[in-house]
């Protein structure tokens, strides 16, 4: 006798059942890699936590993927077409999982997990993929370039943050180094003789400063001094700065590089200190929201009771590799509420919000919702169909062409 395949409601049903039978040894798993912040590259704990989860539910577990040593593919598998959930698990210095990638995480094995009775229904495939060091590093971009993400159908991954919503806006983002070499003087008794490499990089970020009034609306500039000289009495022979440059789209990030190193050259220029630079090998792209797929997630998490807010510039502006991801694959990248919205992300506010009561809600809806999604993916062919129509329409063809 042939099984009946269980309805989509029903399937909904069930995988909440999952999530919330899973859910001690979930909130165990994420209050885990919270305790233990590992940044980007060294997640070594996180990586063996998570994909030991994974092998011990039945999941096909691949360690590396893409040439990254604390990267991992976790499969579940009946086939096609194949359904990718994202983890990140790296943290910040200092503030530790002051993004909450430990909810991410959890959220995302707890979904593979509660999707099996999915892919044993309708056949298809939930690929788990671990991606490391998303902050500052790009770990998604490394691993697309070495084609880890090949074959996948659709790409989903959860942020936690201080609003519910189906879409955010990511800015393509570039990181930028600069030194200056000048030479060294007695301050006091023979200042005529030095070069002063603080003051090049003073005068740079003042140019940058005045820069930013002409500069559209969603641009950002911003970086640090990392080194100023070593004793008040000695003319600074060297100076240095890291600086992130952010824009909405790849062609204005161009404009806006050149620009930006004007600024620096102008700076050498005036002050006689050598500028040497380079641009980090790494440009995170803006994100592109597949409104369809985001739709579907949004009613699935108004069932859970969650109230969805569209996303609003006022809201602020970030960059994130998923971007990277979108313009390859039908992706979203929701956020679900842990904290108010006056908590910002990357504190110490939000770090202890990641490890709350709100903080696990957070995880077991976001675990909940990416799971009810995946039942009307892999439940009707014609809702992934939609999805890629819309794909094949939005995405900039110009970063990976």
């Amino acid at each position: 006798m042939v099984k009946k395949a269980l309805a989509k409601d029903e399937l909904k049903a069930e995988v909440n059942k999952q999530v919330e039978f899973h859910r001690h040894e979930l909130i165990e798993l994420s209050l885990r890699i919270h305790a233990n912040p590992e940044l980007g590259f060294k997640e070594e704990k996180a990586s063996a936590w998570l994909t030991g989860y994974l092998e011990k539910n039945g999941f096909q577990v691949e360690k590396g993927t893409g040439g990254l040593p604390t990267s991992f593919k976790a499969v579940y598998s009946k086939g096609k077409p194949v359904i990718a959930l994202l983890a990140e698990y790296d943290a910040l210095p200092e503030v530790g999982h002051a993004c909450g990638h430990n909810i991410i995480a959890a959220s995302a094995v707890g979904a593979g997990v509660a999707s099996r009775c999915i892919v044993d229904n309708y056949g298809g495939t939930v690929a788990v993929f671990g991606t490391p060091a998303e902050e500052l590093f790009g770990g998604k971009v490394t691993m697309l370039q070495a084609g880890a993400f090949d074959g996948l159908d659709v790409a989903m991954i959860v942020h936690p943050g201080v609003r519910n919503m189906a879409t955010t806006e990511a800015l393509a983002c570039i990181s930028l180094e600069i030194e200056f070499i000048g030479k060294a003087a007695h301050a006091a008794a023979h200042p005529e003789q030095g070069i002063n490499a603080l003051e090049a990089v003073v005068l740079a970020f003042n140019a940058v400063n005045s820069l930013r009034q002409h500069i559209k609306d969603k641009a950002r500039i911003h970086g640090i001094i990392t080194s100023g000289g070593e004793a008040a009495n000695i003319v600074p022979a060297y100076s240095s700065a890291k600086l992130l440059v952010r824009a909405s789209d790849n062609a204005y990030l161009d404009e806006l590089k050149q620009k930006v190193l004007n600024c620096f050259s102008g700076a050498s220029l005036a002050t006689g200190a050598r500028l040497d630079y380079k641009w980090g090998e790494i440009i995170y792209a803006p994100m592109n929201n597949n409104l369809f797929l985001a739709q579907l997630f949004s009613q699935n998490l108004k069932s859970l009771g969650r109230k969805i807010e569209p996303f609003e510039p006022r809201f602020g502006f970030g960059s994130t590799d998923m971007g990277n991801v979108s313009q390859v694959i039908p992706a979203i990248h929701p956020s679900v509420a842990i904290a108010s919205p006056g908590i910002s992300l990357h504190s110490t506010d939000f770090a202890l919000a990641a490890a709350s009561e709100a903080g696990h809600k957070g995880l077991l809806d976001a675990a909940k919702v990416l799971a009810m999604t995946v039942v009307d993916l892999l439940s009707e062919p014609e809702t992934l169909a939609k999805v890629k129509d819309e794909f094949s329409h939005s995405h900039d063809k110009s970063w990976y062409s």
